[in-house]
């Protein structure tokens, strides 16, 4: 009964670190002038990939390094199926809107190249500077693009504007500093805790039943830790920021292969399963390629097209168990 509670009290402390992630995100950029979008691809991006970190490195220590790897994997698949399939179906998001192209082939380019790095067959120490330098020109890239908005009123997904400013629930583009990195240190603290919780119980209750732990990694791990994900982009699909929604799905995955694998492959080797070589990775590619659509030719992801992202999660899984 207890394992239950705490399954649920995880749940309960992701969705309100969620909502707070959110606020403080999009009360910077209300301050700053920043578009949501280049908030959402960093800090956001950053709080909400902190569960991975941690399970990764502990996988290492506890010699379980394909835990990491799998949990990745897993993760980017879940973060586009699932992660903007569910908010999706809950309210549309009106990706239309955000110009997040460059975003996207950024991260087209990391899937690739980890994928590349995947064929070696082991992740090692230099793997992880390959993979850490390529995140440092990104956050270089994204620095440099928010002083140029800060210094031109024209940027992509601005929510600065009066009558966007009239749709935030909420938020306050004249919030007080202190009240804004209150909302941040209560979501980036919240989403591992509440992650920590939900991942730890849920881990006992496949155990109970005896679910192989090759099993967990792929999806009760990868789904525990794209919680905070989902936590983030469900309020902010509510609160119709699909510039938060989506940066932080396309955030999340370019930190999840280039700074959790990165990092982690300095505290031990990642070797790499078959298994992932000639399935996972790829629908992990796939996945990906989905979002061509809704980036490129600007189209919004209905309730539809999140049933059918949400569905095609599902099938995945269905194909992992079996």
């Amino acid at each position: 009964m207890l394992v239950w509670l705490t399954a649920a009290l995880g749940l309960v402390i992701l969705l309100l670190a969620g909502d707070a992630l959110v606020r403080g995100a999009v009360n910077i950029s209300l301050r700053l002038g920043i578009p949501a979008l280049i908030v959402s691809l960093t800090i956001v991006a950053f709080g909400t990939s902190a569960p991975e970190l941690l399970i990764a490195i502990s996988a290492i220590d506890d010699d379980a390094p394909g835990l990491a790897l799998g949990n990745v994997i897993g993760s980017n698949t879940a973060n586009i199926l699932l992660v903007l399939g569910i908010p999706a179906i809950l309210s549309r998001l009106q990706t239309s809107e955000c110009d997040t192209r460059k975003s996207y082939f950024i991260m087209m380019a990391s899937t690739v190249l980890f994928m590349g790095l995947a064929f070696v067959g082991i992740f090692t120490w230099v793997s992880g500077i390959i993979l850490l330098a390529v995140l440092a020109v990104i956050l270089w890239d994204a620095a440099r693009s928010a002083i140029a908005h800060r210094k031109s009123e024209d940027g992509t997904c601005a929510v600065s504007s009066p009558e966007d400013e009239e749709d935030l629930e909420g938020l306050d583009p004249e919030a007080p500093w202190w009240k804004i990195c209150v909302f941040l240190v209560l979501g980036l603290i919240g989403l591992p805790l509440g992650a920590d919780l939900l991942v730890d119980s849920g881990i006992e209750i496949a155990r109970m039943f005896r679910v192989p732990e090759t099993v967990i990694g792929l999806t009760l791990i990868a789904i525990g830790t794209s919680l905070p994900e989902l936590a983030t982009t469900v309020m902010a699909a509510l609160r119709k920021q699909a510039d938060v929604a989506l940066g932080n799905v396309i955030g999340s995955n370019m930190f999840n292969l280039l700074a959790i694998i990165g990092i982690a492959s300095f505290v031990g080797p990642i070797p790499v399963a078959p298994g992932l070589l000639h399935f996972d990775l790829w629908v992990m590619l796939g996945a990906s390629l989905l979002l061509l659509p809704f980036v490129v030719f600007r189209k919004d992801i209905t309730r539809r097209w999140g049933v059918l992202l949400t569905a095609a999660y599902v099938v995945y899984l269905l194909a992992v168990l079996t």
